[in-house]
């Protein structure tokens, strides 16, 4: 109690509440939950990454906004939050890998990228006057390592996984990705199941319109954006 009044351990990042929690942090996690949905589906050869967007007004140009983004020639990146905190982080990893390239002249892994994210991420939930990012990273990647998928959350958490979903609908997309996910899938069942639990979990019917998707296969270990075209006719299969 301060001055007759419950203190508001809200009102700052660096103050613990006495059940041990950081309002702040999780104030920056519910952002993250409210953004549009992505699912990532790994197997041994390819990996998938598909994310809805939304257009809140007629008057703008659908085809400029993005929610996929390449970071090098083999890793890719979903966003979850806000897109300008996102976009920071995007910048920054996208010098760390050509960095990285320059200095030992072969592609940086991804476990290496994510956790220098995610040391940032950490930094910003430690000090007062600064606030938390309040965004999700979804990469995929291949690389010696094999196929990947890490997230990065605004705590500084960073995580593996063989498929995962972050969003708005990520509970109903990660169940069903329980549900369906097996080992050994090969391309086309990693695109169908990325693409069927993304379009099961939305609100809204999936077109070319409002979903991105992109793939990294191993015979070339190159991140691949789909076109709308190609979007359609992975949508057109589904519904086959």
């Amino acid at each position: 109690m301060i001055g007759g009044g419950q203190v508001k351990y809200d009102r700052a990042l660096t103050v613990f509440s006495p059940e041990g929690r950081l309002f702040q942090v999780e104030y920056a996690l519910e952002a993250v939950r409210r953004g549009t949905l992505a699912v990532a589906v790994k197997s041994k050869d390819s990996v998938a990454l598909a994310a809805q967007i939304k257009i809140p007004s007629k008057l703008m140009d659908a085809d400029e906004i993005d929610k996929l983004f390449q970071v090098d020639e083999h890793i890719g990146v979903a966003i979850s939050g806000l897109h300008a905190d996102s976009r920071m982080l995007i910048n920054y990893a996208r010098v760390q890998a050509q960095s990285f390239r320059l200095t030992y002249d072969e592609p940086v892994r991804l476990n290496m990228l994510v956790k220098s994210i995610a040391d940032i991420k950490q930094q910003y939930t430690q000090f007062g006057g600064i606030r938390p990012f309040g965004c999700a990273l979804f990469f995929i990647a291949i690389d010696p390592a094999g196929t990947q998928i890490y997230t990065t959350s605004p705590s500084g958490i960073y995580r593996s996984f063989k498929c995962y979903a972050l969003g708005s609908g990520e509970a109903s997309a990660r169940e069903y990705l329980k549900e369906h996910y097996k080992e050994g899938l090969n391309y086309d069942e990693v695109m169908n199941l990325t693409l069927t639990a993304l379009k099961e979990s939305i609100d809204e019917e999936a077109t070319k319109e409002n979903i991105r998707l992109a793939y990294i296969k191993s015979e070339d270990n190159l991140f691949h954006m789909c076109t709308k075209d190609e979007v359609e006719q992975h949508l057109a299969k589904l519904a086959e």
